[in-house]
């Protein structure tokens, strides 16, 4: 009996494995290479807490300024408009009170978390649009997050998601906004204590390891699965034959 006029060998199969393991690599090297930036950021992080404050507008003129504490100027800071974004600290429910400030120096205005007001408390900071005391407080910066698609829309001056542009239009920001967010930690307001100023910790998570083991792993899985199906393949055409 002569064996079948078709090819022995499984072209498709072969084109369509090495597409599928080509992908599988690329993912696990994606991931890896995710990894070391995270790594970078956390390492970044980590030293520029540990650094005395700059000047806003120096610090804005790093490289990287993320997370780096600042000393600015802001007047009529205390007396501000702002709007409450919800927010929950320690557990407990409440809002940040955000305004927005255009230090000296600086092209770009910035959006100026104040800090956390429980949700037990509906007193708030008075506001004076003729205010123009000057504020000096310290902080640290962040860069806004956008919000997810699921994030409920701003009602009434409260938003449920940092987004910092809609949050500029409705504080009638006129100008260019900078990218950028001052977490303050002292007080605009140290005369009312409700008001709580501080900056959330970098949340960072690096699973990415796990990650890139996975893919990789099912690239090894792959491959031992299309060398057992060849090997099965080819051995009943051998019978065939």
């Amino acid at each position: 009996m002569t064996s079948a006029a078709r090819p022995r060998f499984p072209v498709v199969l072969t084109v369509l494995a090495v597409l599928l393991l080509g992908v599988l690599l690329a993912l696990g090297v994606w991931q890896v290479q995710r990894m070391q930036w995270k790594e970078g950021l956390m390492d970044g992080a980590e030293a520029a807490a540990g650094q005395p404050p700059l000047p806003l507008a120096e610090a804005l003129k790093l490289e990287n300024p993320e997370f780096r504490r600042v000393l600015l100027t802001c007047r009529g800071l205390a007396a501000a408009s702002f709007v409450e974004l919800q927010s929950i600290e320690n557990g407990d429910a409440g809002v940040r009170l955000v305004s927005a400030c255009r230090p000296e120096g600086v092209e770009a205005t910035l959006l100026v978390d104040r800090g956390f007001v429980s949700a037990e408390i509906s007193a708030r900071p008075s506001v004076k649009a003729a205010d123009t005391m000057p504020v000096v407080i310290t902080g640290v910066l962040r860069r806004a997050p956008a919000p997810s698609a699921l994030t409920p829309p701003p009602a009434e001056g409260r938003f449920y998601g940092r987004d910092a542009e809609a949050m500029a239009r409705a504080l009638k920001v006129v100008g260019p906004v900078s990218p950028f967010t001052v977490f303050a930690t002292t007080s605009t307001n140290p005369d009312w204590q409700a008001l709580k100023p501080s900056a959330p910790p970098a949340a960072f998570t690096n699973n990415h390891l796990g990650y890139a083991l996975t893919w990789f792993g099912l690239a090894v899985a792959l491959i031992a699965f299309y060398a057992v199906l060849l090997r099965r393949r080819m051995t009943r055409k051998d019978t065939e034959s």
